[in-house]
């Protein structure tokens, strides 16, 4: 069997993983379309234990009701249950998804979300589907239209997505200019210990600060990658810069955030550039 002959097997295989998963959303029986997503309440925030692992998460208690029986459910973020919790308070309002009439069988997520509809791999099954389709038409004409197909079509989505980049950005350095200040500690730092296929091991540390907003809330959080000197932080008082309506967006260093604003909204600019040179490069190689 030659190369088209992979690449219709390729395209077939792909496509119909893709129409099963679109038709199964049309009739609804997906499973993101079957879990129940309900909001939590956090009850009760314990402190990481110092030199534990930050996979664990912070551990809290939460509270949600379920909507078909209409019972209260009470739990805590122990094992593996979906995102972990990186940021707490209590009474901060969290996501909790389950299956239908399984309550207890629950994953928690940092935000409340809508629910899906299942349609992740079936798009992704288009997009490997499409990536055979510009392959097969570089081997057939030639490498322009590698970058004719490549490029054109990201080119269109990256200028799509620009003008809701902007909004966002200036949405950012609005929250970032009403930030307010308090005082934090940092309460513990997590070790976490991986080793690579050569045997070299790398450690990872990671700060655990606690403040207490104007409006009372008690926080405690895992601090930004970048906290200068992590291994002699524990006991380290610091200023915390956050948003009073949503303390878990926060930040030590808010000049150099509103820079890295700057720098993501050109990184985007630039790749529409690229690519739509790459687009235009290869019609006019046709």
């Amino acid at each position: 069997m030659g190369w088209h002959g992979y690449l219709t097997l390729w395209c077939a295989v792909f496509g119909a993983v893709a129409l099963i998963g679109y038709g199964r959303s049309l009739a609804g029986t997906t499973r993101a379309q079957r879990t129940v997503h309900v909001p939590g309440r956090i009850e009760r925030v314990r402190q990481p234990r110092h030199g534990s692992s930050r996979r664990e998460g912070i551990s809290v208690v939460v509270s949600y009701r379920d909507p078909g029986t209409g019972e209260e459910v009470t739990v805590t973020n122990d094992g593996e249950r979906g995102e972990t919790i990186t940021v707490a308070w209590r009474g901060r309002e969290i996501g909790v998804s389950y299956p239908r009439g399984r309550p207890h069988a629950f994953r928690l997520s940092s935000t409340v979300g809508r629910r899906g509809r299942g349609l992740g791999w079936p798009t992704f099954a288009v997009f490997l589907v499409y990536a055979g389709l510009v392959t097969g038409a570089a081997i057939e004409w030639g490498w322009p239209w590698a970058l004719i197909g490549s490029g054109g079509p990201w080119a269109v989505a990256i200028a799509c997505h620009l003008p809701s980049g902007v909004r966002q950005t200036r949405r950012r350095r609005a929250r970032l200019a009403s930030m307010a200040t308090a005082r934090g500690r940092i309460v513990a730092v997590l070790r976490d210990v991986s080793t690579d296929e050569d045997g070299h091991t790398a450690t990872t540390l990671t700060p655990v600060v606690a403040f207490t907003t104007h409006e009372g809330a008690a926080v405690t959080a895992y601090c930004p990658p970048r906290t200068a000197d992590p291994a002699d932080a524990p006991g380290r008082e610091l200023a915390v810069h956050y948003v009073p309506e949503d303390p878990s967006v926060f930040t030590f260093d808010p000049a150099g955030d509103h820079r890295s604003q700057g720098v993501d909204l050109a990184l985007t600019v630039a790749a529409l550039v690229v690519t739509a040179a790459a687009a235009v490069v290869g019609a006019a190689l046709v």
